[in-house]
């Protein structure tokens, strides 16, 4: 077995034409119609952008994503353009929800109000030098701070690092142990 390069994940599956970071195992969990099919959600969320920068969006999305699964508790965030494939992929959430199985669990996102001033610098750095650490090299222009005329996207949140969610209650294992989801007003 030969030692992929640097901006060549180890292993074979379906790759899009322009360098990325693209983890295999993430890819592998798409088939070539489910990536361009999310690649498509990024497209209708800003029109006009171009057919190879929504892939590259998606791409850099899955490679952000296997990094999260591998180290939950690190403190990384998406920039905004890479947000934007996270939130198409999120959209389609039996596609999602079966990514996550085979990344190790669910990953959650959580939305924040746009404002420029969450923007940190060590985020994103601490973000790149974690996905470098799993072997994925970053598209650089998707992550590049908002004072630098970063790929200009739907999303607008520069998120911060969030602890990890609570773990999930068991499912009940009869009917008496169920609980309602959500109490509605009485009427």
């Amino acid at each position: 077995m030969t030692t992929p390069g640097p901006n060549q994940p180890p292993g074979p599956g379906p790759m899009p034409p322009e360098p990325s970071a693209v983890p295999v195992r993430a890819l592998d969990l798409l088939t070539p119609e489910e990536f361009e099919g999310v690649a498509a959600t990024v497209r209708d969320s800003n029109p006009g952008m171009e057919h190879h920068l929504s892939r590259r969006i998606v791409a850099e999305a899955l490679a952000f994503l296997s990094t999260v699964a591998k180290c939950p508790r690190v403190g990384i965030a998406p920039s905004p353009a890479v947000d934007e494939g996270w939130h198409a992929l999120v959209l389609d959430t039996l596609l999602y929800a079966r990514l996550c199985t085979g990344l190790g669990g669910f990953i959650h996102h959580r939305p924040e109000r746009p404002e420029e001033a969450t923007y940190d610098a060590t985020v994103s750095g601490r973000t790149l030098a974690a996905m470098a650490g799993f072997g994925y090299a970053a598209d650089l222009s998707l992550w590049v701070g908002p004072e630098d005329g970063g790929v200009i996207v739907a999303a607008k949140a520069w998120h911060s690092p969030q602890p990890p969610p609570p773990p999930t209650p068991p499912a009940p294992t009869s009917m008496s142990d169920a609980r309602p989801m959500l109490a509605l007003p009485a009427a």
